[in-house]
């Protein structure tokens, strides 16, 4: 038995003033301490909110340590050479009680040209979605700079976003550059590069218990906006029992849709990358090398790379996001 095993972290729980309690109720995270908890961040490397490993024999050491230790064994070998001890992704839970600002990421380019780590695309999953919930995604036409900061200042941003309606199961691919906001009643998941960069363009007139507003990047944001007519909507994807369907393929990460109704085997033993399961749906037993782990809905786990092949027995069904990476 190898001591590098599949590993699951502590929950990182952060506090928003959007927030609500989907993370304790359906997630079964119950042990938050947050009274409106919005994000679960549940694995990260970014420094300062580094994942920590919450049992087995690596219990206590952080994601990036582990890195640090056991570099391509964990990551991929071409993952390494590109990251080093840095992980390279983050995946959280984001419960929507409220609007979330309307906001942009930079891509590569301009984060690095500001000094930045990476810039930021990511994906949904909404895993629940309560009747008539929706999210912007891009424009809802063609955008000049003029007309967006002419709406900016007369505060009537939202009549020329996309508004697109969403449901349990859909997904959306939300490149660098797309303006985006999430509205309320939603859960899901989403996948990203490995950022926190977050530029806020409008809150909604939002303000805090003494009256003051959230702090906006108007012009950090600019340069970043992808202005053009947004028109495409959702990830188009198929659900076929007990087989890997897929999602989205992209240089930042591949994620597939897996469900299943009876024991499967699956072997990564071609595969230079990690694997992150994020359970949306039902439970299932993981067998490995190193034992069994129950895992249900709100459980992520990570595969190291050296995983050649694990078992994936439902009770009685399940539903998993399975991530990871191509170079």
């Amino acid at each position: 038995m190898n001591i590098l095993g599949p590993l699951k972290f502590h929950p990182l729980f952060k506090d928003k003033i959007w927030g609500g309690d989907k993370i304790k109720t359906i997630l079964r995270h119950d042990y938050s301490p947050l009274p409106s908890c919005g994000e679960l961040w549940a694995i990260s490397g970014i420094p300062g909110n580094e994942s920590v490993v919450s049992e087995g024999p690596l219990e206590g050491n952080n994601i990036n340590e582990l890195l640090e230790i056991y570099m391509e064994e964990l990551a991929g070998e071409k993952i390494y050479d590109v990251f080093q001890n840095e992980f390279p992704l983050l995946i959280k839970f984001i419960d929507a009680n409220d609007w979330l600002s309307i906001q942009v990421h930079p891509d590569d380019e301009l984060a690095e040209a500001r000094g930045l780590e990476s810039g930021k695309t990511e994906m949904w999953y909404i895993i629940q979605a309560e009747k008539d919930s929706k999210i912007i995604k891009g424009f809802a036409k063609n955008t000049s700079r003029g007309e967006y900061q002419k709406r900016l200042s007369e505060k009537s941003l939202s009549e020329i976003m996309n508004f697109v309606p969403v449901k349990e199961g859909d997904a959306f691919y939300i490149d660098a550059g797309k303006v985006h906001a999430l509205g309320p009643g939603i859960l899901l998941t989403e996948i990203q590069q490995s950022s926190d960069t977050t530029y806020r363009i409008y809150d909604w007139d939002r303000v805090d218990e003494k009256g003051n507003g959230r702090d906006l990047h108007i012009e950090d944001a600019i340069e970043a906006i992808d202005f053009k007519e947004e028109k495409n909507n959702y990830i188009n994807y198929h659900l076929h029992n007990n087989q890997s369907m897929p999602m989205v393929d992209e240089k930042y990460f591949t994620t597939q849709i897996l469900q299943i109704d009876a024991p499967i085997e699956k072997n990564y033993d071609e595969l230079d990358s990690f694997v992150i399961y994020i359970v949306i749906n039902g439970s299932f037993i993981l067998k490995s090398d190193n034992g069994n782990m129950d895992l249900g809905i709100g459980d992520v786990v990570l595969l190291p790379a050296i995983t050649e092949k694990v078992e994936l027995h439902p009770l009685p069904q399940a539903k998993l996001l399975e991530v990871f990476i191509k170079m």
